[in-house]
């Protein structure tokens, strides 16, 4: 296992919880250097572990992802012993993640008012549903309830038809970063004070950040958007075209610059002039008018010709991209987007790489998700000052 230079490697993190929201903060976290300490079931561990379409040779292909760069501990919360070397963990680390139902903490005697008794400089990120306060406190709380309660899920989709989700658990990966990114400023204001705090990351108002303009919209209009499929209204064009042979390549012509050179790459300078399209307000106000110009145009085409061919004006446009397409892409592997690192069932493995890129200090994989329990002596002796024998009546107990 190799250790990280990377700019929080000077940070322990404990990472409590499961599925997506918390453990992708603390993802995050180890991708950046943080030593991260993963609390789990020592029975069964984090569902993530088994989840996915497919388990090939028994195991999850989610794991070696949201698993990766953790070390794992086997720790049954529930029970006071487990409870108790939780705290001596936590008493020397910087950060918490959990992303429990609220309450849970508190019943297990792991309130932040508790643990920052011990460690003053404690951060701890909660990610919940509905957050810490409030009438929906303690309600449960997916990934989806978030998007639909943030506003994400009534707009996304085709308008004739009921909502869509994104194909990706957006709503708990948003809550994961906005997690991640309050525990950055909360670090960074203990520098100045020595003093931690708690980040409360509601799932339903990290969907609601990233909303753009829909409330004040309302607000002050009483518009209220609707579901638009492909387009965003009014901005034309940008939308998804056919080609020859079935396929589609997405075109961003919409800026007065742009569709310009659009016109040219079309032969169609008239485009540029017409009245019914000659700037933005007008485009958008005919754009489905502008849309079938411009398929009935890309239909002519085969993909690569046409992507070369936009290419060389300037004009945005690209295929949509599956996974094969991202595994073969020149970019891709030039910023080295995708790694590929050893896992001891599967063997050599790709996935995404850290994210975003730092000039001195970058993150990176340096290991896929371990095995439940696979660092619970190691950590419990250096950490919690757990004896060979003590770890072995633990053992005995299921407590670890």
């Amino acid at each position: 296992m190799t250790t990280s230079q990377g700019p929080l490697s000077d940070l322990v993190v404990i990472e409590m919880g499961s599925l997506i929201a918390g453990p992708f903060a603390g993802q995050i976290l180890g991708d950046f250097g943080a030593e991260v300490i993963k609390l789990e079931d020592p029975r069964v561990g984090d569902p993530m572990r088994q989840w996915g379409r497919s388990l090939p040779q028994g195991h999850s292909p989610w794991w070696p992802v949201i698993g990766r760069n953790k070390k794992s501990v086997g720790l049954d919360l529930r029970k006071p012993e487990g409870q108790a070397i939780a705290r001596r963990l936590i008493a020397g680390a910087d950060v918490v993640i959990e992303n429990f139902r609220p309450g849970a903490m508190e019943k297990w005697g792991l309130s932040y008012e508790t643990l920052s008794a011990d460690n003053p400089r404690l951060v701890m990120a909660r990610v919940s549903g509905f957050g810490q306060t409030g009438p929906y406190a303690e309600r449960a709380g997916y990934g989806l309830i978030g998007e639909a309660m943030g506003g994400l899920r009534y707009v996304t989709g085709e308008p004739d038809r009921p909502p869509a989700r994104a194909g990706i658990s957006i709503g708990d990966s948003l809550a994961a970063m906005h997690a991640v990114m309050g525990i950055t400023m909360a670090l960074h204001e203990r520098t100045r004070t020595g003093r931690g705090q708690v980040i409360d990351a509601a799932l339903y108002e990290s969907v609601l950040a990233v909303m753009e303009n829909l409330v004040t919209e309302y607000d002050i209009t009483g518009y209220v958007r609707e579901r638009s499929g492909a387009i965003l209204p009014g901005i034309a064009p940008s939308n998804a075209y056919p080609c020859a042979g079935g396929e589609l390549i997405l075109i961003g012509g919409n800026g007065d610059t742009v569709y310009a050179r659009l016109t040219e790459a079309m032969g169609r300078p008239d485009l540029k002039t017409d009245p019914k399209f000659v700037d933005h307000a007008s485009r958008g106000v005919n754009q489905q008018e502008l849309d079938a110009i411009v398929a009935a145009w890309t239909s002519t085409f085969a993909l690569p010709d046409l992507l070369a061919l936009l290419e060389s004006r300037g004009v945005p446009a690209s295929r949509v991209f599956r996974a094969p397409d991202m595994l073969e892409d020149p970019q891709f592997a030039a910023r080295e987007a995708i790694v590929t690192t050893e896992h001891p069932v599967f063997g050599p493995i790709r996935m995404q790489n850290a994210f975003p890129k730092l000039s001195r200090t970058p993150g990176s994989v340096r290991w896929p998700g371990p095995a439940l329990g696979q660092h619970t002596g190691e950590v419990l002796a250096a950490r919690a000052g757990v004896s060979a024998a003590r770890l072995a009546e633990l053992r005995k107990a299921g407590i670890v």
